[in-house]
């Protein structure tokens, strides 16, 4: 039996388990069968007639394709490795993003097709950059899928973070450094429990924010739309502006709203269920109390800017979800440099995040001390927890941040070739990678998707997808589909 089980295992290191893959790609595919039944409803019930049949051919389509590759894998060996699980994320943005935007091209917008699926992958990936010069004029069903697609691009993204990305093996996300609930270690039994709980807490999140904006006089159909939007830090919007949406007496909502996300996802789950949270919790203790000392700092340094808007501007920025009011608060530097920085390691936001950043800066200035007193002790601890910065986590986050550094090297090279300046090619590099919305924040809102080149287009969707699973994953996976380790 061992024998068996040792040659099974020998297999899978040498050919990839596509059936199992294809399996759980097959699982995948069954919650947009579930956008588009709901938007069945709606176009439904509020005589959206002309649309309805966009979103019942996506509906069979992927109910049709996600039954076949379940059949075509049920008889595999389901438990897949780590390169199989890379290989699984990046089918399932490909896969989800085609048939996601199937009703922007069977809309009567006269969309074609790469633009359809440029749309959805900005979805997909809470990015945020549009085709749409002017949402008012869309069908009401099609502003509500774009903004599901990213709260479904939200629930994926979280998924793959807390189920694949946790491998001990390949830990360069660091998500051991902090606190993800109740998780143990992971099973085949408990994996269930697992993705049920993460539904559940992301569910009652987008719920919780839905409310709360509802209490802050927000209308109806907007406050569903942005709710999506936020929980993912996506950057889609049901107007053309938040000006249109939101008053100066309720712009305070918006910023509590934008910090939920920011934050690690069981932080509010933990804090209503009276658990202790300042040992689990310093990321997230410090990112908020970071948040409130430069939102003070830019208070006073910024004349004649309401206070609500910069911090409206930093938590969006650091959320990585870009959205913002028609005029912006100055600073743009700052705010670009925010969005590198990201928010908590388990949380729906991109970029370095903020604890590799403070990892790197208390390991550089540990150094320059020992060069100046060679015989003081360094406090290695993260934060005031048990946790320490050993040396393999100080060569993970430094290889993140260079990975980063490269990623905008090579896409600013391709942008500008697109006859777009190097100021918004180096900008539009950063929001992609970290999958931020282009809004008036960063200046680079007058950027016109729907007439860049196709390649450009196929690019920043790459970049797109880099930006969620890191260049690392990228690399790691091209080495064992090439060298069959």
């Amino acid at each position: 039996m061992r024998l068996r089980d040792s040659k099974v295992q020998k297999d899978n290191n040498i050919h990839m388990n596509y059936k199992a893959i294809l399996f759980y790609l097959g699982l995948f595919t069954f919650p947009l069968s579930g956008l588009s039944f709901l938007n069945i409803l709606y176009s439904t019930y509020f005589d959206y007639f002309l649309s309805i049949d966009s979103y019942t051919v996506t509906f069979f389509l992927t109910l049709v394709t996600g039954s076949f590759f379940c059949y075509y894998g049920k008889n595999s060996i389901k438990k897949i490795n780590f390169y199989e699980q890379l290989l699984l994320i990046i089918l399932v943005y490909l896969i989800s993003s085609v048939f996601i935007a199937l009703p922007y091209y069977l809309s009567n917008y006269q969309i074609t097709f790469f633009d359809s699926v440029f749309e959805s992958f900005s979805g997909i990936t809470s990015t945020g950059f549009s085709i749409f010069g002017n949402i008012k004029y869309l069908d009401p069903t099609l502003i509500l899928w774009r903004s599901s697609s990213q709260w479904i691009g939200g629930l994926y993204f979280l998924i793959f973070l807390i189920i694949i990305f946790s491998n001990n093996q390949y830990n360069f996300r660091l998500n051991h450094l902090a606190f993800t609930g109740n998780m143990g270690s992971f099973s085949k039994s408990n994996t269930k429990n697992i993705l049920l709980q993460i539904f559940l807490v992301y569910s009652l999140l987008t719920l919780l924010i839905l409310i709360i904006l509802n209490i802050g006089n927000v209308r109806l159909f907007n406050s569903l739309n942005l709710s999506m939007t936020i929980i993912s830090n996506g950057g889609f919007l049901p107007t053309n502006s938040l000006d249109q949406i939101f008053l100066k007496d309720n712009r305070y909502i918006l910023a509590i709203t934008l910090l939920i996300p920011t934050i690690n996802i069981f932080f509010l789950f933990n804090l209503f269920n009276k658990r202790r949270i300042l040992n689990d919790h310093q990321e997230d203790l410090f990112l908020i109390a970071f948040i409130l000392i430069l939102s003070l700092v830019m208070f006073y340094s910024l004349k004649n800017v309401d206070i609500s808007e910069i911090l409206i501007n930093i938590i969006s920025s650091i959320s990585n979800s870009g959205i913002s009011f028609t005029k912006s608060s100055g600073g743009t530097i700052i705010f670009i440099f925010l969005c590198a920085m990201g928010g908590s390691l388990i949380s729906n936001s991109s970029g370095i995040k903020f604890i590799r950043i403070y990892i790197l800066i208390k390991s550089a200035a540990a150094e320059i001390i020992r060069l100046v007193r060679p015989n003081n002790v360094f406090n290695n601890l993260i934060f005031y927890s048990e946790k320490k910065i050993d040396n393999q986590i100080i060569n993970l986050s430094f290889l993140i941040f260079i990975s980063f550094f490269i990623s905008i090297f090579i896409l600013s090279s391709i942008l500008v070739l697109d006859d777009i300046n190097f100021e918004s090619s180096f900008k539009l590099s950063i929001l992609t990678l970290t999958n931020t919305t282009n809004s008036s924040l960063y200046g680079v809102s007058d950027i016109n998707f729907a007439n860049l080149m196709n390649s450009t287009k196929l690019f920043l969707i790459i970049f797109m997808i880099i930006g969620k699973i890191e260049l690392i994953s990228i690399l790691i996976l091209f080495k064992k589909l090439l060298f069959k380790e």
